[in-house]
């Protein structure tokens, strides 16, 4: 089990702390620091069944900067968003947790963490 967090977010502290609490085995990925590749997120989302501007902060500085309110949410622009994620990481939702089976959830609550343990 992998999880994709930011220690300054208090929703990833949550998810490790339930992680330990369950005596789970997983790898910590700063994700700011060992930023995604655009393949490991194009993985990423396929395994979400998401897209990328669905696993977007849009409210970052870097979101407003960018204008990513303007930019269109269709499969043509899929990449731009891809790549403005790997750019900027921040942008990307978290904590992010991919299970022993490969699967994957946006563990913003604890029933997500608790589904990502039970796969």
């Amino acid at each position: 089990m992998e999880i994709w967090i930011n220690p300054a977010c208090s929703k990833c502290r949550s998810a490790v702390q339930l992680l330990d609490a369950e005596g789970a085995e997983y790898t910590v990925r700063r994700y700011l620091e060992d930023v995604p590749s655009r393949d490991e997120i194009r993985a990423v989302l396929d395994r979400l069944g998401l897209e990328p501007w669905d696993i977007t902060r849009k409210q970052e500085a870097d979101a407003k900067e960018l204008g990513l309110k303007e930019w269109p949410r269709e499969a043509g622009s899929r990449e731009r968003w891809i790549t403005a994620l790997a750019g900027h990481p921040k942008l990307i939702q978290r904590p992010i947790i991919t299970a022993e089976d490969g699967t994957t959830v946006v563990a913003r609550t604890e029933e997500a963490v608790r589904d990502a343990l039970g796969r």
